[in-house]
């Protein structure tokens, strides 16, 4: 018997059971569906997460205060504020190889407030480094420059969120927003980079750093005012390395450290790689658990054609009585097994790709877009996977089948 006609076979058998067939199949078609979707999910987050991290800017080493251990715990608390205005002046100012440009940064919160609208948000002292470093572009306006930092200029640039939520969408440069009950001059606003939650690039407000240290936050180190992170770009991709060192050879000897260091310092490739094993952890953990659903299925198919099996004992008997062999009695029932599967499998794949898109239409309004991403490893990685699931469970039947002897298969009732 070849391998089309126990395919033909096999059809001819399912069709006979239409309704019975479909819900046996119901159970693949769930767990597939739900592997492509939620891979497809997991892959979509880890690119939008990675596009965050890549519109920071490109060859960006963040220098932080405090100190980290090897599991990444941050240790030495007691002194973490230690990083100052100074030591970025520093590692601007002495003629680092490696180092192409230096942009300090102090974050707090306040609360910005214009006629009746009011947002809570992050302010971030900056320098006009900042604009080139972080990959800013202003869409309106100007970004503050040198002597807005010189003179402790109260002006600020907003994000696109800021502009939406405050200003109503209409442009605000000139107008004068008050920020913890300090006036400020809008004199720019930030092209949109789009994402959500903590740290939303659209959702804050950069003004002066020198401001931010004389009006919105008070406090110093050695005479210095502190600084929350110190972003430095390196003159290439090639110089990450070279970068690393000479920024951390400079902050010792400035902080005349002997032992452990009172900062740390991080690459913009640590991050992607500490971003990619999470989602990657997250994308296999939602495949796993949809993966359940698949043996679900295949508990259902051996179920099935247990069944079949007990019905059709009289045909197993003629069919070996006229000459069937053992082991076309096998391939028959196996091959009805995996053509259940296999069915369901690419219905699932179907159904699944449509979950995944219509996810993608959903968040295309939200802050944070997500294009879930089906691959075609995704694809074909659930579909073998319901066709060893169907052979696996349909071996049992298949072997109960074959095994009947045609005497007593004849005198069943």
């Amino acid at each position: 018997m070849t391998i089309i006609e126990s395919i033909r076979i096999a059809l001819r058998s399912l069709s006979a059971n239409k309704l019975r067939a479909a819900l046996t199949m119901l159970g693949i078609i769930i767990g597939v569906a739900a592997v492509i979707a939620l891979m497809g999910i997991g892959r979509g987050a880890q690119q939008a997460i990675n596009s965050q991290i890549n519109s920071m800017g490109t060859n960006l080493i963040f220098v932080s205060p405090g100190s980290t251990n090897q599991g990444g715990v941050r240790t030495n608390q007691g002194s973490a504020q230690t990083l100052t205005y100074d030591d970025a002046v520093a590692l601007s100012t002495q003629g680092l190889s490696a180092v192409a440009a230096v942009a300090p940064e102090v974050r707090n919160f306040g609360q910005a407030v214009y006629q009746g609208n009011n947002v809570n948000t992050q302010i971030v002292g900056v320098t006009p480094e900042y604009e080139t470093v972080r990959n800013f572009k202003v869409q309106s306006g100007e970004f503050i420059n040198a002597a807005n930092v010189t003179a402790r200029s109260t002006v600020a640039v907003i994000g696109a969120n800021i502009m939406n939520n405050l200003f109503n969408g209409e442009d605000p440069v000139g107008e004068t927003l008050r920020i913890n009950n300090v006036g400020f001059k809008v004199i720019g606003v930030l092209e949109s980079k789009g994402g959500s939650g903590f740290g939303n690039q659209d959702d804050q407000i950069l003004v002066p750093l020198t401001t931010v240290a004389a009006r919105l936050q008070r406090g110093n180190f050695r005479g210095s005012n502190l600084v929350n992170q110190i972003s430095v770009q390196a003159a290439g991709d090639n110089q990450m390395s070279a970068a690393i060192q000479q920024i951390s050879e400079v902050l010792r000897e400035r902080h005349k450290i002997r032992f452990e260091d009172d900062f740390t310092v991080r690459s913009q490739e640590d991050l992607l790689a500490t971003a990619n094993q999470i989602t990657g952890v997250f994308t296999l953990f939602l495949g796993g658990v949809a993966g359940i659903s698949l043996l679900v299925g295949g508990i259902g198919i051996m179920n099935i054609m247990l069944v079949s099996v007990t019905e059709r004992t009289r045909e197993i008997g003629i069919r070996k009585a006229i000459g069937a062999t053992r082991g076309n009695i096998l391939a028959q029932f196996l091959t009805e097994a995996t053509v259940l599967s296999v069915m369901g499998g690419l219905i699932g794949v179907l159904l699944g790709m449509g979950i995944a898109r219509a996810i993608s239409t959903l968040s295309a309004g939200s802050t944070f877009q997500l294009n879930s991403v089906v691959s075609l490893d995704s694809v074909l990685l659930a579909t073998l996977f319901a066709m060893a699931i169907g052979l696996f469970f349909g071996i049992y039947p298949a072997y109960r089948a074959a095994s009947l002897h045609p005497i007593d298969a004849l005198r069943y009732e």
